[in-house]
Parts: structure tokens; C-alpha cells; sequence
């Protein structure tokens, strides 16, 4: 039986999707900027504390770790490599690159991939996968990914509704409650690589999974950018986050660098950058360049139909640079480039 977002939900169900990461406290203003944080041993107790209207709810609030992070630990153990994919900015194509990614991954079959949208109010990882339709299993070993193909598996929100169009509407709790479920109770089992899509901005979805991940090793982040100066601005914000979160940052993407004609495989510059773009961000803010995707039109009809497009068109420039992305990635993960995509299917 797959579990339901709809009303009345059996009672197994309903306790997965109301559980948060922990009991949050009911603050009655918004953390200031230098929090220590309500769960921290220091809540209640630092400088930033002082005059705060919350001080004397989270002095009180039950302190340590989660008890569920040694679980999610042991559950994700068979995962050799947990990559997120993080941008501050809606619209830069970061769903779809996750896609790629995950795609460029699977189609070397010796590796086994999985994606988790982690994007609750915004799931559009199993349109883009061609799943959309699809609901997950409950088995007495968890919930079961639906897999796309032998060698790649998705996670979503959006297997859960009972309608395509219904809206999550929830608070950061319930959010928060359903990303840990997704890490305590699927069933992944053996993977080479797990590519976590995230929705934009720097808040309560990307602590969540940065918090209850660290235990068991994330190896870094992925930051996706277009061009514009007004892109790179708030990829700068997750760039700040990232290191105040002690994620490492494996590299920074250029998506939409430019417009490759399908036919004559000529580029245009459609986004045009104003300050050097990606590649002169990550220079400046000393984190490595992985790559520039350029624009083909062929990549939104591709997900619009559930298809993988390095697979449909591994001729396309997008194609052969999603591919080097590919590889730069696995290179940051510690990988040998080879034997994550061998030399011939790349170009």
C-alpha cells in the first residue's frame, strides 16, 4: 500500500508524515542572526540570547542529538557517495541539472544512482523522470524507491498525493518530518551515488537534510548559477551558507551558458553575463569551476516527456558538458573520472 497525503490517512501513515526532526518549540518571534539555536546546549545561554523573547523557551527546549540520526545513518550506509545540489536562486535550471546528473550517472550501468526531491512544495523530479504517475511501496523493510531503470531509483513528495495538482501546504515541521522520513525509512539499499535536489534559498529544507545527513557523510554540494549578475548574487548567499554549514562546496556549475543550435551546433549568448560570470564567481570566491551546460531546447522537451536527454541526444553540447560535470564531480568525490564515465562516452 503506498502511503497518502489525503485525508484520513491510515494511522502507519499519518505518524510517518507528522513526525518532525525533533519536537520544535513554539517561538514567539524570529531567530536572530548569530541563533545558536533552539536544540543547541547554548540556547538560552549565548550573547545573542540576551534580550531575545525567545530566551526562556529554548533555555527550556529538551537538548542533544536526535535519536533518529543513528538510525538514518545505518539506513543510508550501503550509499557510497551523498551529493546535494543547492542553489540560493528559483529558475536556474537546478531541477532539471539534478536530472542530468542523475541520468549522466545511471547510463554508466555499473553505477547505481538514486535521487530524492527533497523540494516539498515544488516536486518536479518525477515529471522530469517520467514517473509521475508511479506510488511508493510500504514493506515491513520501509518505503521502496520508484525506479526509473535498473539502475536509478527517485524519491518524492509527489508519489505521495493523491492528485498531480493538489498543493503541500505545510509548515517547516511537517516539512522537515517527511526529508527525515525520506532518509530514515527508504529503502535504498546499495548505491554508488545519491543526488539530493533541493529546493532554492538557504532555510529549513537544507538544514534538515545538512543536519541529519552529517553523521553520515555528505560529500559536498553542488551550486548551480546562470550568468546574470542577479543569479550570482544569491549563489554568493549559498556559497556563505554552505561554508557556515561546514558543507563543502565539490564545485560550482554554469547552467545556461549559451544557446547551442541543435542543428548547426553553433552558440549564441542568450543570458549574457555582465561581471565574468560563473566561472569568474568561482575564481573570486576560490571554489573549484566544474563546467558551463549551455541551452538546447531538446533538455525541457526531454523532461517534459520523462526521457533522459543525454541518453536521447549524447551528441548535443549539453550533452558531452553535463557529462564533464559528470566527471569533475566524481574526480571531487574521490572517484577515478574513468570509472565513473569512461573517456568514450563523453564525446
Amino acid at each position: 500500500m503506498a502511503p497518502s497525503l489525503e485525508e484520513p490517512t491510515p494511522a502507519s501513515t499519518a505518524a510517518y508524515l507528522a513526525a518532525p526532526t525533533k519536537a520544535a518549540p513554539n517561538l514567539v518571534a524570529p531567530e536572530p542572526e548569530h541563533c545558536p539555536g533552539p536544540e543547541s546546549e547554548q540556547a538560552g545561554k549565548g550573547d545573542a540570547c540576551a534580550g531575545c523573547p525567545n530566551q526562556s523557551i529554548c533555555a527550556s527546549t529538551p537538548k542533544g542529538p536526535d535519536p533518529d540520526i543513528p538510525l538514518i545513518t545505518a539506513r543510508l550506509s550501503g550509499i557510497r557517495h551523498k551529493i546535494l545540489v543547492l542553489s540560493g536562486k528559483g529558475g536556474v535550471g537546478k531541477s532539471t541539472f539534478s536530472t542530468l546528473l542523475a541520468h549522466a550517472f545511471a547510463s554508466n550501468p555499473d553505477s547505481s544512482v538514486g535521487i530524492m526531491d527533497t523540494d516539498i512544495c515544488g516536486p518536479s523530479i518525477p515529471k522530469m523522470m517520467g514517473v509521475e504517475t508511479e506510488t511508493i511501496h510500504v514493506s515491513n523493510a520501509g518505503w521502496s524507491p520508484v525506479w526509473v531503470t535498473d539502475n536509478l531509483g527517485a524519491m518524492s513528495v509527489q508519489f505521495m498525493l493523491p492528485n498531480r495538482d493538489d498543493a503541500v501546504i505545510w509548515r517547516g515541521p511537517k516539512k522537515n518530518g517527511l526529508i527525515k522520513q525520506f532518509l530514515k525509512d527508504v529503502e535504498w539499499g546499495e548505491l554508488d551515488y545519491l543526488i539530493v535536489d533541493t529546493p532554492p534559498g538557504t532555510s529549513d529544507e537544507h538544514l534538515s537534510v545538512n543536519s541529519l545527513l552529517k553523521e553520515s557523510g555528505v560529500d559536498g554540494a553542488v551550486l548551480v548559477t546562470t550568468p546574470q549578475e542577479v543569479s550570482l548574487l544569491d549563489v554568493r548567499k549559498e556559497i556563505d551558507f554552505c561554508r557556515k554549514a561546514g558543507i563543502r562546496i565539490l564545485g560550482l556549475v554554469e547552467n545556461m551558458s549559451g544557446f547551442a543550435c541543435p542543428k548547426c551546433k553553433h552558440e549564441s549568448q542568450i543570458f549574457r553575463a555582465t561581471t565574468g560570470g560563473g566561472k569568474r564567481l568561482a575564481k573570486k570566491m576560490g571554489i573549484p569551476f566544474l563546467g558551463a551546460v549551455p541551452l538546447d531546447p531538446r533538455v525541457g522537451m526531454a523532461c517534459d516527456f520523462g526521457e533522459s536527454f543525454v541518453d536521447s541526444y549524447p551528441d548535443s553540447p549539453a550533452s558531452i558538458a553535463i557529462k564533464k560535470v559528470v566527471r569533475s564531480v566524481g574526480q571531487m568525490v574521490g572517484e577515478d573520472p574513468d570509472n565513473v564515465l569512461p573517456e568514450n562516452m563523453v564525446a
